[in-house]
């Protein structure tokens, strides 16, 4: 069983798909690991590194040659992937509703695509879901961006001159990256509420020591689908919902919105009026901004000036912490493969739960009913 494992190529990926520490567990289950010469250089793991780990460094060609699982951060330019064996595996982010075009390349060549953000988010596969580990850092990194473009301090000071006030920080969208954001931002001294279309989280963010923002005895306020992901809300929660929010809004220094829904257009949370109406000087980072953004105006990869306040749409936030976040995601997909291991075969074989879920493609078509309906 070879596993290769590619350098990324995609504009502004630094991160990597396999650290040494999962290239000797790969090893440990009876496993070749060849890696692409200079794959993990941006995420400061030196080749040498790879090589003292057990692993064969070679060219893209050598390493894909009749490799078994191929495994990337993001998904590889089917023209790179020249001599890929059929029916070989290749495990990484995909995208698959916004690359749907890529899809079918990879069907063409007879590869079977896992996409690993098609992961269920049920218990067992909480270790293999790369959505939840990299979002976890980018609400990190959130917060230290708005830190960063922030002309003023966060903790309330008391000096000898007089008192600094501390930052009002308001997120929008408490899954997994609103929670670390809430957490960083707690942690650095601000004054943080919260908001969600879900009312579970509540709870949560009172837990983090913020305070909930929530629309009450509107119908239609629940917006959460299969998996714990957000949905759509009704028209009547989205009214309430901009009046309360613009109300809030206007009071805020910082604004962190990280709202998304798997295979749509992010919802509009911040509206240009809305931006006005906060004081010179605020800052906004939208961490759905290339999903199209839950600010309006934001632009994918610039931070922006609007009516005095700065709008932060950095890229790919996780691969701005490209060490850790390689880390975790390589865990993730070792995790997954070492789960599914079956010692006889000498592979993974994969069950109906998961394999369906995040197989998209096999035996040169396309497989997944996401896709296909």
């Amino acid at each position: 069983m070879k596993i290769a494992v590619l350098k990324e190529t995609a504009a502004g990926e630094r991160r990597v798909s396999a650290t040494p520490e999962t290239v000797k567990k790969y090893i440990g289950l009876g496993a070749t690991v060849t890696v692409e010469k200079g794959a993990g250089d941006a995420a400061s793991i030196a080749d040498p590194d790879y090589a003292a780990a057990g692993a064969t460094l070679a060219s893209r060609a050598d390493a894909l040659k009749d490799a078994d699982i191929v495994l990337g951060v993001a998904g590889p330019d089917p023209k790179s992937l020249k001599g890929l064996k059929q029916g070989a595996w290749l495990v990484a982010g995909l995208n698959p509703f916004g690359e749907r075009a890529r899809v079918d390349e990879y069907a063409a060549l007879g590869a079977e695509a896992l996409a690993m953000e098609f992961m269920p988010r049920i218990t067992r596969a909480q270790s293999m879901d790369i959505l939840s580990s990299q979002s976890n850092l980018a609400g990190y990194k959130a917060v230290l961006d708005a830190a960063g473009e922030y002309g003023r301090a966060f903790p309330m000071m008391m000096t000898a001159a007089g008192t600094v006030s501390a930052a009002k920080v308001f997120v929008m969208g408490v899954g997994v990256a609103g929670l670390q954001a809430i957490a960083t931002a707690r942690r650095l001294g601000a004054q943080v509420s919260a908001t969600d279309v879900r009312a579970a989280t509540k709870e949560q963010i009172l837990s983090l020591g913020a305070k909930p923002i929530f629309v009450e005895a509107v119908k239609g306020i629940e917006g959460e689908g299969t998996g714990g992901y957000a949905t759509e809300m009704s028209d009547e929660y989205k009214a309430a919902q901009a009046e309360l929010v613009s109300s809030h809004i206007a009071k805020q220094d910082i604004v962190i919105t990280t709202a998304l829904i798997p295979g749509r257009p992010a919802p509009r949370l911040i509206s240009d009026a809305q931006i006005a109406s906060m004081r010179p000087g605020s800052v906004i980072v939208d961490l759905a901004v290339e999903a199209g953004g839950n600010v309006e105006g934001a632009v994918a990869g610039e931070v922006i000036e609007k009516h005095g306040v700065k709008i932060v749409g950095h890229k790919n936030v996780a691969s701005r912490l490209a060490s850790d976040a390689s880390a975790l995601f390589a865990r993730n997909l070792f995790n997954f493969l070492s789960a599914f291991w079956d010692k006889e075969a000498g592979k993974p074989v994969l069950d109906e739960e998961i394999g369906n879920a995040v197989r998209i493609t096999q035996g040169g078509k396309v497989v997944n009913e996401r896709l296909l309906g």
